[in-house]
């Protein structure tokens, strides 16, 4: 007999409660459990100790069990890495032992409720007005954008704040490995790629989910973040007719960005040149908008960059939309 869902969430609450008051605390981004007793917190961009901790290993673990079960995962020794969300839409992203020998490890990413436009991103001071008005045109003509930076940068709250541009009467579909994307449009239609279970059976791609959303109408693609073979799945999608795709991928520069998408293309299983593939990528990708995480903890948008086409001699050719200075 299966467990009421609102059981499960009080029995949750129950076994998280030594960190209750970290997770009702909206200035807390992120919680960083190293051990039972040694928990940090991420608050504007910068970490500090917390004082909260769990009892004993033990109940930490029993945590993350009981979190493991509401989820439907596996959780033991052959398969000690979990990914899961909390009742809130917190996730969760935990490693047990003997995968972590001092330990259950886990680090818990919150996402606020404020809907993030890119005026409030202006009005947090990650981007200008002039960045603003920039976004805004790009977004409503359609451009596709890749969403470059690194781990924490502030990539998935800048694609928010993109995806809140497109207009109302857009069909707007959107593929995640892990739901974080906060979309607030009337038309929107959502896809989350699983793991497999216990056996090895039943995962879904995200490959295979962005193949199906092609044959869904869509007017706007949305890939919450870039890490495989689905990389030529996209491009062929916009070489193809799909346009304002928005997605995000790890790198410090636009140009890295650009080389990235060509690594995760070629992990597909279909053979191509790379100077085709090169050419194919510039063809595709209108935009790359630059995020950095500063030391300060302060998130900027840095580039704007222009994709222009692919020169087999020069390689990828770009023009500057916007650039941050140095000292800004």
């Amino acid at each position: 007999m299966s467990v009421p869902g609102h059981v499960f969430t009080q029995t949750l609450a129950a076994f998280f409660e030594p960190i209750e008051p970290l997770l009702r605390d909206e200035s807390v981004s992120e919680i960083l459990i190293n051990a039972y007793d040694d928990i940090y917190v991420e608050r504007a961009g910068e970490l500090e100790h917390a004082k909260e901790q769990f009892p004993s290993e033990h109940e930490l673990l029993a945590a993350l069990r009981n979190l493991a079960q509401y989820v439907a995962r596996p959780l033991d020794r052959q398969l000690p890495v979990l990914e899961a969300r909390l009742p809130d839409g917190s996730r969760v992203e935990a490693v047990i032992p003997p995968a972590a020998p001092r330990g259950p490890t886990l680090a818990i990413r919150r996402f606020k409720g404020q809907r993030l436009t890119l005026e409030r991103l202006f009005e947090l001071g990650s981007i200008s007005a002039e960045v603003v008005a920039l976004l805004h045109g790009l977004v409503d003509r359609r451009r596709n954008i890749i969403v470059s930076g690194g781990s924490g940068a502030g990539k998935t709250s800048l694609l928010n704040a993109l995806v809140s541009v497109a207009r109302p009467n857009e069909r707007v579909i959107v593929v995640e490995d892990s739901a974080e994307l906060q979309v607030s449009l009337p038309h929107v239609v959502r896809f989350e790629a699983q793991p497999p279970d216990a056996r090895g059976h039943g995962a879904i791609t995200i490959r295979e989910l962005f193949r199906a959303t092609l044959r869904m109408r869509p007017d706007r693609i949305i890939i919450g973040e870039i890490r495989g073979g689905e990389a030529l799945d996209l491009i062929q999608a916009m070489l193809s007719g799909h346009r304002g795709c928005l997605s995000t991928v790890h790198g410090t520069l636009p140009m890295d960005a650009l080389r990235r998408l060509e690594t995760m293309a070629l992990m597909s299983d279909v053979e191509m040149p790379a100077a085709l593939l090169r050419a194919q990528i510039a063809s595709a990708v209108d935009i790359v908008v630059q995020v950095r995480r500063r030391a300060d903890g302060a998130r900027k948008v840095t580039h704007v960059t222009q994709v222009d086409g692919f020169d087999p001699s020069i390689g990828y050719r770009t023009s500057s939309l916007f650039e941050l200075g140095e000292d800004e």
